[in-house]
């Protein structure tokens, strides 16, 4: 079964130049390659910084777009990883060991199968 981890963090914490920031970028690159040899590891989408985004709305078939994100929190979907797991909880301890939990947080989500009954809201 497939889960979505969408990996929320504060760039200021994330990005800043102390051990732990340290630490955590370079533990990235080993967790993907532990979950790539694993065979947990689905696919990896790292996103770029809010303010390189835009945002594009087709309103009444008129087509806008505005530079970046509406944003009021500091943190900022950072990406995603999409990984293969047993059940749920198998997909939170994996979840639970990605390096961004430590500074930030990870949304799991179970991917929606189209061959089956439409999710409930």
């Amino acid at each position: 079964m497939q889960f979505h981890c969408l990996i929320y963090f504060d760039p200021n914490v994330a990005f800043a130049n102390t051990p732990e920031a340290r630490a955590l970028l370079a533990d990235v690159g080993p967790t993907i390659e532990r979950l790539r040899a694993s065979g947990h590891l689905v696919t990896e989408i790292p996103l770029n910084m809010p303010q390189t985004a835009v945002t594009v709305r087709l309103r009444d078939g008129r087509l806008s777009a505005s530079d970046g994100p509406f944003v009021e929190t500091k943190e900022m979907l950072g990406g995603i990883v999409v990984i293969e797991a047993r059940d749920r909880d198998e997909a939170l301890d994996i979840a639970g060991n990605l390096p961004h939990a430590g500074i930030g947080h990870v949304e799991v989500r179970p991917a929606i199968d189209f061959s089956q009954p439409r999710p409930v809201r």
